[in-house]
């Protein structure tokens, strides 16, 4: 055996009620209860203790109990020496209590002394304690030498038996605590998970809705701000402030899709291509069988569908895009193709945060996907692929 052992104290939820059920508490407090009060009775009701010696008598195990338990709170604390002389008291005491013919309670005690050291302490310092009590019950007994024999080993074996169910269940306290700490961290660490997919819904959502509102409202800022004739120019005005009006509603309808999205009530993909690509004039084309997507694929594919084209609107107004949904075995993919616009890019470029195909990248790549961006041919490609 290693010297570790040997040396280390019992856990500290041995040494505790941690763990311990309350019948088992109720029924060893009523047991220790019944046994305190047969030794008080059989040692106080004898002819051997009257008047002084009967007050002395009552002092002395009133002590006793208070060095019991002050031994249990020691023990309990790891404090070795306090511990130590607390046990030389107690063996001081059991050898008073045979040496005034209160042999009962000497008996008693120094049978739970042994017991108790081999509980609560290091066996380095148990055994020997144990022993030196054990040692003066033998010697004292007036059994046969077979009998105190057996009688010493058992109460040993006991003590050690009684040490190993402690551990036990200091070890089980201590794997249930270290359980509860897991789920509690797997728990946070959910919930972060949830905020993450939460945060990244409003920010996809006001992301896109909001930008497209700038781009018309900038559109109508410079056209006020260049117009020699306002009246000549309301119509444009008109369309822009009705185009804002659309861009809040769809970002209204977008949250409430967000929301719904996050309660796992969604429409499939493809109607959403369509419905999306149909308000904004928008080509589509899919391929392959169709199928229901995960949760988070699927708002994957909506939201870069939809930052794709408010770039196109901010970028290449009047361009011609095509969107292209490609249902494969492993996976799905998004490609959203512009070919050139007729409005100058950078007039409008410079609304929105620059961190909306950032955001997709970052929400493909925990997916564990690829977002691809880039110019390509007459315009620009957007492509998107995650497993699904």
């Amino acid at each position: 055996m290693t010297l570790s052992p040997w040396t280390s104290w019992p856990l500290r939820e041995s040494l505790s009620r941690e763990g311990v059920s309350d019948a088992r508490m109720w029924i060893g407090r009523a047991v220790r209860a019944v046994v305190v009060a047969g030794l008080v009775w059989i040692t106080l009701t004898g002819p051997r203790f009257t008047g002084w010696s009967l007050l002395a008598a009552c002092a002395g195990m009133a002590a006793t109990f208070l060095a019991f338990r002050g031994f249990f709170r020691m023990t309990a604390d790891r404090r070795l020496w306090p511990s130590i002389g607390l046990f030389a008291v107690l063996e001081a005491a059991a050898f008073g209590f045979e040496f005034t013919g209160a042999r009962a309670p000497a008996v008693v005690l120094w049978c739970a002394c042994a017991i108790t050291a081999m509980e609560r302490l290091p066996l380095s310092v148990a055994v020997p304690c144990s022993t030196v009590a054990l040692g003066a019950y033998a010697v004292v007994s007036h059994d046969n030498w077979m009998t105190t024999v057996a009688t010493t080993a058992g109460l040993g074996l006991a003590g050690y038996v009684v040490r190993l169910d402690a551990e036990a269940r200091g070890n089980a306290q201590r794997l249930l605590a270290q359980e509860r700490a897991a789920r509690k961290a797997e728990a946070e660490s959910a919930a972060l998970t949830e905020r993450g997919r939460i945060a990244r819904e409003i920010h996809d959502v006001l992301a896109h809705s909001l930008s497209a509102q700038l781009v018309h409202l900038e559109a109508a800022r410079q056209l006020i701000q260049r117009s020699t004739d306002l009246e000549a120019d309301r119509d444009q005005l008109l369309d822009r402030v009705v185009a804002c009006r659309g861009m809040a509603r769809e970002g209204l309808d977008g949250t409430r899709e967000a929301l719904s999205a996050l309660r796992g009530e969604m429409i499939p993909v493809e109607d959403f291509l369509r419905s999306l690509t149909a308000a904004e004039g928008v080509r589509l084309e899919v391929r392959g069988a169709g199928r229901a997507l995960p949760a988070e694929a699927g708002l994957a594919v909506r939201r870069v569908a939809q930052e794709a084209l408010t770039n196109v609107r901010k970028h290449a107004p009047g361009a011609r895009v095509d969107v292209r949904l490609e249902y494969a075995r492993d996976d799905v993919g998004l490609e959203v193709r512009d070919f050139g616009g007729r409005g100058k890019p950078g007039e409008l470029a410079s609304s929105g945060s620059g961190y909306g195909l950032l955001g997709m990248r970052e929400r493909a790549e925990l997916l564990g996907g690829t977002l691809d961006s880039g110019p390509d041919e007459e315009g620009f490609v957007v492509r998107l692929r995650v497993p699904a």
